[in-house]
Formats: C-alpha cells, sequence, structure tokens
C-alpha cells in the first residue's frame, strides 16, 4: 500500500480524499494556489505545496507544477479528485512516465470515453443501449419518414452542425416529419451553410440516472446501484439521491450489467460513473461515461457502505476487489442537496466574499466509515444520519476563481420519506451567513410535491421555476406553528428585558399575555399561558400549540418542541420582532401588542427606493468592459458592459431606451451588490 499520496485538488474533495487516506494510515500532500493559503484543504493535509497564482490556469491544471509537487515530496500516487486534470490523458500519461501512480482509470479508457462519438460506438458494440437513430446523410423527407417509422415517434429531426435551437423540431407523427424535415433543412442552410440533417429517437419525460461501477485490473468489475439525478438547473446537478424512486430490481440490474460491460470494454479499472437517461416507460439509453470519481458519490455510500475512495486507492495500488456483485446490497435511502454560493433571488447569480457565519448541523453517524453490520441495525432501529462534505469554515472566503460549491449536504434514513424529511430539518438547521447561498431554494424543492412523489424529469426546474425562484410562501398551518413558536420566543425576550438592573424604583414592568403575531401578511391574536416546561399558545378561533424550547435570546438557531414535533428556525432580529427563515421562507414576524398593533396599522408602509434609472451590479464582480459612453441613447436590449464573477461573464443590457447621463464604473473595477454602474435619464 502507499505511504503518501498528492490530492491535485482543491476543495470539498480534496477534503474527503484527505479523510479516508487518513483512516488508512496514508500520509497526504496537498497543492494550494494563491488563493487557498488558508483552505482547509491545506490545513487537513501532512504537507502542502504552493503552485501558483489563483487562476487554475495557471496553478491546478498545469501539469508540470503538480510534477514539481510530487518530486518535491516523493508521493507515490495521485488522487485527482474531480475537474482540473482528473480526466486529462496526458496527466496519466505524465504520471505513468514518472512511475507515480495514478488513483484512477487506464490513459486509454479516459481517452476512449472522452470522445462522445467513439464512446457510442464501442457502448453499442458492447450491447449498452444507445438512442436510436441515423447518423447518415438523409436525401427527402420520405426517406425522413422511412427512418423515423423505423426508430420509431417521437423523434428529434436535427441539423448535424447545429446549435442555439436552429434546425431542430420534434416530430410526433409522419405528418410533423414530412413538415419539419424540409423546414429543418432550410433553417440549417440559411444559419449554419450545412443543411445536412440526422434523426435521433427524442426521449420523453427524460430522467438522469446513473450506475456507480467499480473495477479493479484483475477483470473484476461490480456496479454499486443508482443514482437519480433528474434535479438540474442548466444541466448542473443540484440534488441527487439514491436509490432512484423510479426504478425497479429488474431495470437496475439490466441498467448495471450493462455498465459493467461498458467498463470491461474499454479495461476499465477504477470507480467510474455510466449515465443513461431513461424514459417514461424505463426505457434506458447511454449518454457518457465519466471516468473519475463523481461529485455525488456519497449516497452511493450511504446506502451500499462501501468507501468509494477507498476502493479507489486499493486498485490503484494493485489489489482485488474485495467484493463481488452478491456482496452488494443496497440499505435504506440517501439525498444529497449540492450547497452553492449562488444567489436564487438574483437567477443564481455566483456570490463571493466571506462567511461570516458557517455552522453545518451536527454530523451524526454518516458515511461508510461505519462497519456494514452496525450500519444495517441502524436502518432496522429506524435512525437517520446526516453527513456534510465541505472544504470551507466560519471566516474562511469563497473565491471568484473556482466552482461556487460550498458544501453538500448529505442525508440518509430507512425510507425515502424519512430521508426527505431528515434533508429539511438538516437545511433549516445550517447556518451560513455572509454571501448568496441557495439554501432556500433546496428546502422549497424539498417541500415541492412533484418532487416528494418521486415524479420528476430532468426539466423539473425549467418547468416549476420557469420565472425563477422568488422565495416560498407558507401554508397557514405552518404559519401558525411559527407564529406560535415566535409568541412563546418574544415572552422569553421580554422577560429578560423586565429583569434589567439599573431600574427606578416603583417602575416595575409587567409581561403582558395577549399579543398580535403578524407575519407573511397575516396577523394571529393569540393568549400565552406559559409554566416551567414551556407555552400554551392560544389562538383566537380557539386553536393553541403547545411550545418548548431552551432558546434564550441572541441564538441564531432555535430548536423547539411545538405539539411534539420538532421545528428549526433560523433567528435574526428586527425592531419589534424576529427574521425567521424556515422551509425556504425568509419572514419578518412582529410580535405586538394589542394596542401597538392598533397603531401599527395606521403606520405608512415604506417605499422602496427608485432605482429603475440605474444600471446595478447584480453581484461581486470586476467590470470586463464598459460599451457605453456618457450621451450615448441606448436601445432595449443594447449590451451596456460585461461584468465577471467566478469566470463568468455575464453581459448586462438595457432594459428599455434611455439616454446615459453618468457612468461611475469602469474597466477593471472591483464591484460589491448592487454598486451602481451607470445612470439613465
Amino acid at each position: 500500500m502507499f505511504k503518501k499520496i498528492l490530492i491535485a485538488n482543491r476543495g470539498e474533495i480534496a477534503c474527503r480524499v484527505i479523510k479516508t487516506a487518513r483512516k488508512m494510515g496514508i500520509s497526504t500532500v496537498a497543492i494550494y494556489s494563491d488563493a487557498d493559503r488558508h483552505a482547509l484543504h491545506v490545513e487537513m493535509a501532512d504537507e502542502a505545496v504552493h503552485i501558483g497564482p489563483p487562476p487554475a490556469s495557471e496553478s491546478y491544471i498545469v501539469i508540470d507544477k503538480v510534477m514539481d509537487a510530487l518530486k518535491q515530496t516523493g508521493a507515490e500516487a495521485v488522487h485527482p479528485g474531480y475537474g482540473f486534470l482528473s480526466e486529462n490523458p496526458k496527466f496519466a500519461e505524465a504520471l505513468e512516465a514518472a512511475g507515480v501512480a495514478f488513483i484512477g482509470p487506464p490513459k486509454g479508457a479516459i481517452e476512449a470515453m472522452g470522445d462522445k462519438i467513439t464512446s457510442k460506438k464501442i457502448a453499442a458494440e458492447a450491447d449498452v443501449n444507445t438512442v436510436p437513430g441515423h447518423m447518415g446523410l438523409i436525401e427527402d423527407a420520405e426517406e425522413a419518414l422511412k427512418i423515423s417509422e423505423e426508430i420509431g415517434f417521437p423523434v428529434m429531426l436535427k441539423a448535424s452542425a447545429g446549435g442555439g435551437g436552429k434546425g431542430m423540431r420534434i416530430a410526433w407523427n409522419a405528418e410533423e416529419v414530412r413538415e419539419g424535415f424540409q423546414a429543418s433543412k432550410n433553417e440549417a442552410a440559411s444559419s449554419f451553410g450545412d443543411d445536412r440533417m440526422f434523426i435521433e429517437k427524442f426521449v420523453t419525460q427524460p430522467r438522469h440516472i446513473e450506475i456507480q461501477v467499480l473495477c479493479d485490473s484483475h477483470g473484476n468489475g461490480i456496479y454499486l446501484g443508482e443514482r437519480e439525478c433528474s434535479i438540474q438547473r442548466r444541466n448542473q446537478k443540484v440534488i441527487e439521491e439514491a436509490p432512484s424512486p423510479f426504478l425497479d430490481a429488474e431495470t437496475r440490474k439490466a441498467m448495471g450489467e450493462q455498465a459493467v460491460a461498458l467498463a470491461h470494454a474499454v479495461g476499465y479499472s477504477s470507480a467510474g460513473t455510466v449515465e443513461f437517461i431513461v424514459d417514461g416507460d424505463k426505457n434506458f439509453y447511454f449518454l457518457e461515461m465519466n471516468t473519475r470519481l463523481q461529485v455525488e458519490h456519497p449516497v452511493t455510500e450511504l446506502i451500499t457502505g462501501v468507501d468509494l475512495v477507498e476502493q479507489m486507492i486499493r486498485v490503484a495500488a494493485g489489489e482485488k476487489l474485495s467484493l463481488n456483485q452478491d456482496d452488494v446490497t443496497l440499505t435504506g435511502w440517501a439525498m444529497e442537496s449540492r450547497l452553492y454560493a449562488e444567489d436564487p433571488y438574483r437567477n443564481f447569480l455566483p456570490s463571493i466574499g466571506r462567511l461570516v457565519r458557517y455552522r453545518p448541523p451536527v454530523e451524526v453517524a454518516a458515511g461508510p466509515l461505519l462497519d456494514k453490520g452496525k450500519w444495517q441495525d441502524e436502518a432496522e432501529a429506524g435512525e437517520t444520519a446526516v453527513r456534510n462534505d465541505t472544504g470551507v469554515y466560519e471566516g474562511g472566503e469563497i473565491s471568484m476563481y473556482y466552482d461556487p460549491m460550498i458544501a453538500k449536504l448529505c442525508t440518509w434514513a430507512p425510507d425515502r420519506g424519512a430521508a426527505i424529511e431528515a434533508m429539511r430539518v438538516a437545511l433549516d438547521s445550517f447556518e451560513l451567513e455572509g454571501i448568496g447561498h441557495n439554501l432556500p431554494f433546496l428546502s422549497a424543492v424539498m417541500d415541492h410535491p412533484k418532487f416528494v412523489s418521486g415524479d420528476m424529469t430532468t426539466a423539473f426546474i425549467a418547468e416549476e421555476y420557469p420565472d425563477g425562484f422568488e422565495g416560498v410562501e407558507l401554508e397557514e398551518a405552518a404559519l401558525r406553528r411559527i407564529a406560535a413558536s415566535c409568541a412563546a420566543m418574544h415572552r422569553v425576550a421580554e422577560i429578560r428585558r423586565t429583569r434589567v438592573s439599573g431600574r427606578m424604583d416603583n417602575h416595575e414592568r409587567r409581561v403582558g399575555e395577549d399579543w398580535v403575531v403578524s407575519l407573511q401578511g397575516i396577523s394571529f391574536e393569540v393568549s400565552i399561558d406559559a409554566d416551567r416546561d414551556g407555552a400554551t399558545v392560544t389562538f383566537a378561533d380557539g386553536g393553541s400549540h403547545r411550545v418548548s424550547s431552551g432558546w434564550t435570546p441572541g441564538d441564531a438557531l432555535a430548536v423547539l418542541n411545538v405539539d411534539d414535533e420538532t421545528l428549526v428556525l433560523k433567528v435574526g432580529k428586527v425592531s419589534g420582532g424576529f427574521r425567521i427563515r424556515n422551509r425556504g421562507a425568509d419572514l419578518k414576524v412582529h410580535v405586538r401588542t394589542p394596542r401597538q398593533a392598533e397603531l401599527a396599522l395606521l403606520m405608512p408602509e415604506k417605499l422602496a427606493a427608485d432605482t429603475s434609472k440605474m444600471l446595478l451590479c447584480p453581484m461581486p464582480g470586476l467590470i470586463v468592459s464598459v460599451n457605453v459612453a456618457e450621451g450615448d441613447e441606448v436601445q432595449e436590449g443594447q449590451a451596456l458592459c460585461t461584468v465577471e464573477a467566478m469566470k463568468m461573464e455575464n453581459i448586462l443590457r438595457a432594459e428599455k431606451k434611455a439616454l446615459v447621463t453618468k457612468i461611475n464604473a469602469g474597466q477593471g473595477d472591483s464591484l460589491a451588490v448592487d454598486d451602481v454602474i451607470m445612470e439613465f435619464e
């Protein structure tokens, strides 16, 4: 076994590899750029080597710099994580030439599966289901119809040189093929100067389901169940789970066997993932193979008890797999939520800055580090588990140079419903301040009826949130529970205020029993009957809730018991009440005496500032270019400037015709959210 390995990566995956290496008694070497000098993976590793400036193109993906780090430290093997150099055959080749083990598949497998056309040909030769289609030239509509009938409707008519949706049509019957073929051909000719067409099966109700495979260099290979990855935004996975709520045992077995067959066909060894698109009738078709560890690997580890990183290291050291297919059992259900530094209220634009507060929920018996027997015992006992894979810490910074992922929050439970509920509580318990993040959106998805039913496709986010995410409005039953909790919490705070020292004599303050709680545009009149164990909060209509907790004023997290059910609230202070965040909702809750509530109704509502004549910076970023000058008349849709953040360039355009009167920022300026870039008349 290796004595020392280098991790050619950063962030949460580097920390994840270090944990397993430490368990195995293997020393670790971290590499880091200027931006990561104080990163968590650097602190966790036994050694660390500086490799250059912040941009990955000048540090993490420069093969020569990684090779220099290997020479300095004498590491015997390299784990590439995911991204960066993980699927670069030149890196695997350089390691082989230097006599250093690559903790990943052979170079040939990386090359074969990295080319989409080659990989599909290999898959077809290995009897792996591929999307039926005709890639040759098609002369006319009649030939197109004949091919379509052989493939089976619906079909996708696609321009060979297509892009941006041009030259592409879905045909559900013969008439639509005849009409659509010529129209697509004409579109392709005018848009690309190339009218070649091909046809492939259109997959209806598509789900993205992938199979985890594990192979050694001795010809052994197994699959470890599947992962459901259909909750995606712009092809970026957001929530994953294992197993899939859609597959049955027969389909799982068929997909698994085909995935292993493909791995054998390319001489694969190590952990890898074969991705499939699955239609509503459980027909599955090969998409691609990822020749590395997947971001979402923890959910597979949670239901199998297999440490995939450990298996990768052992395979790279030449060991045979210690498992065969009959040893693989799927226990319980696991969920993963990807926590990103993306602001869902600003169309998921990236957010950077310091983590003023970072308190993930406490990890509970989570991961393959438990022995399999104990894991199954806990499943039978109905226990749940929480795991948080992360590469950040409180006080650290989210850099503009790298992927916006902050953490991967995972839950495990004996069944899917319990795993979802555990995730809801874990998300509510996750304290994160200082940057924009997608915690509210993740909470909203966990409560969405379509997700809860398991009846989702890859179009879930596009269909259910077509106009973006604008927060959550809670139902009245949830509001009443929160109102009762806030009334009880307010009473605790009021009692503390009555005990302040230095009071004037004969000015004793009495805390009343009657209050009005206002939230989400609704007001509830309540009365509180408190005792040593908690408080009974009774509403004007006679309904009541029993509330107890150990919350004290100043606590940012309140874990309450409401009618013998746990309620977790993130708590902030606002004048006359609380800022409460729960299940994706962000609420201002005011708790007032009846007289205060009466007077509050007479107060004028504060209007938001008028920013309609300003161009505000939508995210922290760098001005790459300004495309207009003071005095210019701009038209609707005209490019005004370009802002770069997290290596993504965002073009800001005029919303209407206007005259530029003032420009406040220029090329190279670094701006914060809502800084005024320019003003209009």
